[in-house]
């Protein structure tokens, strides 16, 4: 059975970088993982200003546009690649890209101790 992964159409950087994540738990793959959804539900004019870098401080409403479908397809995104359930609850808490990476993070386990 051939199982699609949702990062199929994001570029080879990105997949690898969440291979890393998968086998070492890099939390900074995860970042860039995260950091690579959120720019890609960006709009249009919203994703032209930040081409080279989102800040992770940037606010997912009032700075990036996102409305609460677009929210909503973050969130579902990001539970059918780490296969995590995000409450309502929990959206709530989330403010600014930095928020939803620590989130994510802490929803799906920190980095494996060092030997």
């Amino acid at each position: 059975m051939c199982t699609v992964s949702p990062l199929n159409s994001f570029p080879s950087a990105i997949r690898e970088a969440h291979a890393r994540w998968l086998s070492d738990r890099d939390p900074h793959a995860l970042a860039t993982v995260v950091i690579a959804i959120v720019a890609f539900h960006l709009p249009p004019n919203i994703r032209a200003q930040y081409s080279e870098n989102l800040p992770e401080t940037s606010r997912l409403v009032e700075d990036l546009g996102f409305d609460s479908l677009v929210l909503a397809e973050i969130i579902f995104f990001i539970e059918d690649l780490y296969q995590v359930s995000i409450s309502n609850d929990d959206l709530r808490r989330i403010h600014t890209v930095a928020d939803l990476r620590a989130f994510v993070l802490s929803k799906i386990g920190p980095a494996r101790p060092s030997a």
